[in-house]
């Protein structure tokens, strides 16, 4: 922002030399205009006459203004062709237009951190059609960046804030450092009490002190990598499904949860009685209970209360209508 406030100034100045240039010929007894369209044509140097004869104080005062004004003038006008050569005014105009960007977003994500976990999560994030908004204090990582970013210190609450916070969705704390996962940790839950916030461990240590600074999960990516590739050496072909279901966008068919809202229909009746796979050709493989317990593939006779969250397979289609059909 350094060249927009030099910018900035160097206009201020010229107005400054305008406003007084004008202001000593009313003195001298010049009309408003007459002095004005003197005070122009003497510090751009053009060469027309005075409009009115001057005496020694009107010459002394044109002389003066003639070095200050020409000279803030030519000032001004290297400044301007300057932004413009390297698009200084470019690139604040695009930072305006991702700022309104940012501003009309509504249920986006945040990604904290564009390094090689943030940048994971908002491909695949991406991939699922996800508004996302990336913050980082390194202007090299954002350079170029195809999604909408935010330059600044992300444990300061002012760059959260320009995010979007008040109106996002779920704010992923990728940083590098346990530190400053666990500062933005605390600043977002602050700001927003009802905000999902996923935060990134580097050590098993680091769970439980992010996980009392408010993140809903806290997440190892080095314990998850190295748990997958066991699985793939164990069970190569339940976790390749797991992987494909979850991961992979070029499958039809996917997991996802379903929340059953206190108002709906399916309220009291059991698995059986909603009759969800015959309505819709969903497949419940899980139930996770109010109080948090999960129930794996659950009898018919499971009954169905408020807030129960649903694990479902099904193709997008079928996902949708289970959805319309738990919360009419």
């Amino acid at each position: 922002m350094y060249p927009l406030r030099r910018i900035s100034r160097v206009l201020l100045a010229f107005l400054l030399v305008v406003l007084g240039g004008t202001v000593g010929y009313l003195i001298l007894g010049f009309g408003v205009l007459d002095a004005l369209y003197q005070t122009v044509t003497t510090i751009t140097t053009v060469g027309f006459r005075e409009i009115h004869p001057l005496g020694p104080a009107g010459q002394v005062f044109t002389m003066v203004l003639i070095l200050v004004g020409a000279g803030t003038a030519l000032y001004m006008f290297g400044v301007l062709l300057e932004a413009l050569i390297e698009g200084h005014l470019r690139q604040h105009m695009e930072r305006r237009r991702m700022d309104r960007q940012i501003l009309r977003m509504s249920g986006h994500i945040i990604v904290c951190g564009w390094g090689r976990v943030g940048c994971s999560t908002a491909q695949y994030l991406s991939g699922l059609g996800k508004q996302i908004v990336v913050i980082d204090r390194d202007p090299a990582r954002l350079q170029d960046l195809e999604y909408p970013n935010v330059l600044g210190d992300v444990t300061d609450d002012s760059v959260l804030e320009a995010a979007g916070i008040g109106r996002a969705r779920a704010l992923i704390a990728a940083l590098d450092s346990d530190a400053d996962n666990v500062y933005v940790t605390l600043s977002s839950r602050a700001l927003r009490h009802d905000l999902v916030i996923i935060a990134r461990a580097r050590t098993e240590g680091s769970k439980s002190k992010l996980l009392r600074a408010g993140a809903n999960r806290a997440v190892n990516p080095q314990l998850i990598g190295g748990r997958r590739m066991a699985a793939f050496a164990l069970q190569p072909n339940v976790a390749e499904f797991l992987d494909v279901v979850m991961h992979d966008d070029t499958l039809e068919y996917r997991i996802e949860e379903v929340q059953i809202a206190s108002e709906s229909p399916l309220i009291g009746r059991s698995l059986k009685e909603s009759a969800l796979r015959q309505r819709t050709g969903a497949l419940v493989l899980a139930i996770r209970t109010p109080t948090g317990k999960f129930i794996a593939n659950p009898t018919g006779e499971t009954q169905l209360v408020a807030d129960t969250i649903l694990i479902v397979l099904g193709t997008p289609t079928q996902l949708d209508a289970i959805r319309d059909h738990t919360n009419i």
